[in-house]
C-alpha cells in the first residue's frame, strides 16, 4: 500500500543554518539521499517537506531549494514568522512559489504566549486566502494553547503535529486524552501520525504506543487523521523501517479504506497534492 509522508526534514549544513541542532545527535547532514532508498522499499512514492527550523534568514532560500530539489518533493510546509508585522509581504512571496502547501511556526519550543497574539492570529488567518495549512506543532501540556489559535483562525486548516507530543515515557496519559478530544471538536483540524516514537523512550513497544495511536483515530475519525515518518527525528529511538513496520502493525484489523485514508489518500485531499509531480 502506497504511503505519502507528511513530514520528512532534510538537513542540508551547506547550504542553510540550523541553530538548534547545536549539541544534538541530528547535528550532521541528512539530504535527501539518505532518506531516499529505504523509503522507497518501504511503499513511500512521495513526501511532503516540513521545514526544519532554518534560521529566519534562510527560510525564503530553504522554500525555493526543497520545492525543486526533486518530483519525490510533492510539496513543501514551509516556515514563517506570524508574530512578526512583516509577515504579510513574506506570506505572499511563499504563496507564489509552486509547490508550497502550508507553513509552520515552531510552538513547542517557544513560549506559550508566542501564538497568543492579536496579530499572530490575524496573519494565520491569512493563509486561507492562499489555501495553505498551518501544521500545530506543541507540547502536550499546550494543547490549550492550540486550542485557543484554532478558535481564532476557523477558517484555516489546522494538522496537529505529532499526536500533540504525548508524554509516553512518562506515563500520563488521561491529561493528554483529554486534551486532545477537545481539540478534534474543531472540524478544521486533523492529526498528524508521526514522531511518538520519539516520546516513547528508548525501549518503547508497540503497546507502548498503541492506545496514543488509537485515541487519535478515534478522536479525529478516519477523514482527519495523515501519516509523517518525522525523519530524520524519527532516529533518536528506532530508524524509518522500525516505525513504518509498528505503523502497519498498528494498523492490522483495520479495512483498506482505512488504511489508504491515513498513508495517502486524506494526506493528498487536506494539502491539495496531484497524484503526480507538484
Amino acid at each position: 500500500m502506497r504511503i505519502l509522508d507528511t513530514h520528512l526534514h532534510m538537513i542540508y549544513l551547506d547550504k542553510f543554518s540550523y541553530p538548534w541542532l547545536d549539541g544534538t545527535p541530528l547535528n550532521h547532514a541528512w539530504p535527501l539521499d539518505s532518506y531516499l532508498a529505504t523509503a522507497r522499499e518501504l511503499g513511500i512514492d512521495g513526501a511532503v517537506h516540513m521545514e526544519v527550523d532554518v534560521a529566519e534568514k534562510d527560510i525564503e532560500a530553504e522554500t525555493s531549494f526543497v520545492v525543486g530539489l526533486d518530483p519525490f518533493i510533492r510539496g513543501a510546509i514551509i516556515s514563517g514568522r506570524p508574530e512578526k508585522p512583516g509577515f504579510a509581504a513574506a506570506l505572499e512571496r511563499a504563496a507564489a512559489v509552486p509547490g508550497v502547501k502550508g507553513m509552520r511556526r515552531i510552538l513547542h519550543t517557544s513560549p506559550d504566549g508566542l501564538s497568543g497574539s492579536d496579530l499572530f492570529a490575524e496573519n494565520i488567518r491569512r493563509l486561507e486566502a492562499h489555501g495553505m495549512t498551518f501544521d500545530l506543532c506543541v507540547l502536550a501540556r499546550q494543547l490549550p494553547v492550540g486550542q485557543h489559535l484554532v478558535d481564532r483562525c476557523p477558517g484555516v486548516s489546522f494538522i496537529l503535529d505529532h499526536c500533540g507530543v504525548p508524554d509516553i515515557a512518562g506515563g500520563d496519559f488521561e491529561t493528554w486524552s483529554k486534551a486532545i478530544s477537545e481539540l478534534a471538536l474543531r472540524p478544521n483540524v486533523a492529526a498528524k501520525i508521526s514522531g511518538i516514537i520519539a516520546y516513547a523512550g528508548e525501549n518503547w513497544t508497540i503497546e507502548d504506543l498503541r492506545p496514543y495511536f488509537e485515541h487519535v483515530v478515534a478522536a479525529f475519525g478516519w477523514d482527519r487523521v495523515v501519516w509523517g515518518s518525522d525523519f530524520p527525528v524519527c532516529t533518536l529511538t528506532a530508524d524509518l523501517r522500525a516505525w513504518v513496520g509498528v505503523t502497519h502493525r498498528l494498523l492490522s484489523g483495520t479495512s483498506e479504506t482505512e488504511q489508504t485514508k491515513l498513508l495517502s489518500a486524506n494526506a493528498q485531499r487536506i494539502y491539495r497534492i496531484e497524484s503526480g509531480m507538484i
